[in-house]
């Protein structure tokens, strides 16, 4: 899956937990803390996420993100990780 592909799923997620972001242009540098994400919103995208690309990893591999984009880049390189 390529990052473009996990970017617009990250954003579909992000608009089901947050549907007030339905109109909201996303970019790499928007974090969920002020997207207005509180902390269940949060670890709810994340599990999403996990599940969506089907990685089972620690969440705390993924604390260190700290906007979308990294998130991504987090998500995507476990990924290759997980094929290899």
């Amino acid at each position: 899956m390529q990052k473009e592909e996990i970017f617009k799923t990250l954003i579909s997620h992000c608009c089901e937990i947050l549907p007030e972001l339905e109109n909201h242009t996303f970019v790499t540098t928007d974090q969920l803390r002020e997207l207005g994400a509180n902390s269940i919103d949060r670890a709810e995208i994340v599990t999403m996420m996990l599940e969506s690309l089907s990685l089972k990893i620690p969440r705390v591999e993924l604390s260190g993100a700290q906007n979308l984009g990294e998130l991504v880049d987090i998500l995507h390189d476990k990924k290759l990780q997980c094929k290899g």
